[in-house]
């Protein structure tokens, strides 16, 4: 047991190391950051909305940068600007011809990386987008009759701007449901703003000279540890009557799938284990419940858009308040990790 707290302890203050070290940059996000580093740790991706300027970038170079890769080197960090002009090719790679091999051999493009910025994704053509969903969702690429393994790291952070803007193409559901979450990075407030603009060279000081605070060993360890984490059952069946209702409800046009179920509870095992906990809460079912669904569903309209998935979660979370369930891993005998 006293090994077991140890190896908890050790889990945990890493955790705290890499956000530490990110709000070394990014100023007043604390939340937004642990919403990345739940995606991380669940093995998934992460998609930020909001206009230019808000910090989206720079949010993952400060992470590339925190990550040694396993030459104790940063993370491989490849950074792609969607553009109307880009081809799939851009992003894959391709076929060159080998002057010495007198053959050709397969050059590969920036998605052979560990951590992928996607800049600006709804800029570009369904076609170049749709070129993200093998890699993203079983870490391969297939070209013509080979299929080339990802890194066994592989975390996209992608941003896109307002759908409302100009020269937007609107995401597919296939390419959204690949996201495991999706956030507005939002403005810091009005006192944090100000503290920026009084060291912004400082901060631009730290992002060239970031610490690398944890090792890419380490981060595929935090993801296999974030598995064993406590979830009640009574929280699973939670997840279940979300997912169930948004496909019942009159206001949803398209309801969530068993995938997207599966994917809440991976993220809601990630979140507990960021805010330094080896149990779920209900609370963590709250917070979780639109930045996990909420860019899956197609609504009516958007007025629904706001009170439809409002109206489910607070329907399940009356619904637990009643049983009093306890959450503690140890209430039930469970193993912390």
């Amino acid at each position: 047991m006293e090994e077991q707290n140890v190896q908890l302890e050790e889990i945990l203050t890493n955790i705290q190391k890499l956000v530490t070290n990110v709000e070394t940059v990014i100023r007043g996000k604390r939340t937004q950051i642990q919403y990345v580093l739940t995606a991380l740790l669940a093995k998934g991706h992460i998609l930020m909305e909001d206009n230019p300027g808000t910090g989206k970038t720079v949010m993952a170079k400060t992470l590339a940068k925190s990550i040694s890769g396993l030459h104790h080197d940063e993370a491989i960090f490849k950074r792609i600007q969607f553009t109307p002009d880009l081809l799939p090719m851009d992003l894959i790679g391709s076929h060159i011809f080998d002057d010495v091999k007198k053959e050709f051999i397969f050059k590969k493009g920036p998605l052979f990386c560990n951590l992928l910025l996607a800049d600006e994704i709804n800029r570009a053509s369904p076609k170049v987008q749709s070129a993200l969903l093998e890699c993203m969702a079983e870490h391969q690429i297939t070209m013509g009759e080979t299929t080339y393994p990802l890194e066994q790291l592989f975390f996209t952070i992608a941003t896109q701007n307002p759908v409302e803007m100009e020269g937007t193409y609107p995401l597919p559901a296939a390419q959204l449901d690949r996201f495991f979450i999706k956030i507005n990075f939002g403005y810091v407030d009005e006192e944090t703003e100000l503290n920026i603009y009084k060291d912004y060279l400082g901060i631009q000081n730290n992002l060239e000279h970031i610490k690398q605070v944890l090792s890419m060993k380490e981060i595929l360890y935090l993801q296999e540890q974030t598995e064993k984490v406590f979830i009640h059952d009574e929280l699973i069946t939670a997840v279940r009557n979300i997912v169930w209702d948004t496909r019942k409800h009159p206001d949803v046009v398209l309801g969530a799938s068993t995938r997207s179920g599966i994917i809440f509870l991976k993220c809601l095992k990630a979140f507990a284990l960021v805010n330094g906990r080896t149990y779920v809460t209900e609370d963590d079912v709250k917070q979780l419940t639109f930045a996990v669904l909420d860019h899956r569903l197609v609504f009516r309209n958007k007025e629904a858009k706001q009170k439809a998935l409002s109206a489910i979660l607070s329907k399940e979370l009356e619904r637990l308040s009643r049983l009093k369930i306890t959450t503690n891993a140890n209430t039930y005998g469970q193993s912390p990790l």
